[in-house]
């Protein structure tokens, strides 16, 4: 079963918690175990498994990105966003996450996040389970 999950990005650069929402597109799937593929579509965008609890985590996360990639680096790339294409295949497009007990097996503190490096857009995520 494949579900889409829309997402609205806000700034340039974020990570988006979307852990309910794949949790939701698990249980609509209703398989009790099995794997479950998180993945985006977009060229300058990505989808990674880290800490949730600590918002700085993410904010560190990103502006080390900033710092490897930087928007103004004299990139070929006409569109100006080639700090964004860098960012997402470093990261990468997806994530595959167990499913036990009709739920994606996550860490204690681990997340799904969806994170935007060219927004703010409105994205779409495919949930795949299996």
């Amino acid at each position: 079963m494949i579900k889409r999950i829309q997402i609205n990005s806000t700034r340039r650069c974020e990570m988006i918690d979307i852990t309910p929402q794949v949790a939701e597109a698990v249980r609509e799937a209703g398989i009790d175990e099995g794997l479950c593929t998180v993945y985006c579509p977009h060229t300058t965008g990505a989808v990674t498994v880290n800490e949730g609890a600590d918002p700085d985590v993410a904010a560190d996360i990103l502006a080390r990105l900033e710092r490897l990639a930087p928007p103004d680096a004299g990139y070929r790339h006409a569109e100006g966003n080639s700090d964004a294409h860098i960012k997402a295949a470093l990261v990468g497009p997806s994530v595959t996450i167990p499913v036990e007990n009709g739920r994606p097996v996550l860490g204690t503190w681990q997340r799904i996040f969806f994170c935007e490096f060219d927004g703010p857009r409105t994205r779409r995520i495919l949930v795949t389970t299996i």
